[in-house]
């Protein structure tokens, strides 16, 4: 007897302006989240990346694991060889260098070295 009248009532139409002021926290929360958290996270792995890029011979870096080294070789784009001590060289993935602490003097490229010889050879 009660039952029957609940049902013969229609459902009243749902408001499109409630739904939107409903899910209006949700895209809220994501934007602060995004400028707060991901967007500090991509530029603190992009200059990560960058750094790994441009180690040379002669850098001195920091491993993950706290060694401290001096570049000798890069071996290819995923290692590099340092010297930990006097005739310890150890070869470490470049993901694995957590930073730089002082750069070294760029390698000389063949191009000055062939200069030099030109300025030798016309005294």
């Amino acid at each position: 007897m009660f039952i029957t009248p609940a049902f013969a009532q229609a459902a009243a139409g749902g408001d499109t302006n409630s739904m939107l002021m409903s899910l209006l926290p949700f895209a809220l929360i994501f934007v602060i989240m995004y400028f707060l958290i991901l967007r500090p996270q991509q530029k603190k792995v992009k200059d990560h990346a960058e750094m790994v890029k441009n180690i040379r011979r002669g850098d001195t870096i920091v491993t993950s694991g706290g060694l401290v080294g001096k570049v000798t070789k890069v071996v290819d784009d995923e290692q590099v060889e340092f010297e930990l001590a006097e005739g310890v060289r150890v070869r470490q993935l470049r993901t694995m260098i957590s930073g730089v602490r002082t750069k070294g003097e760029p390698a000389k490229e063949k191009a000055d070295k062939s200069e030099a010889k030109d300025d030798s050879t016309a005294s």
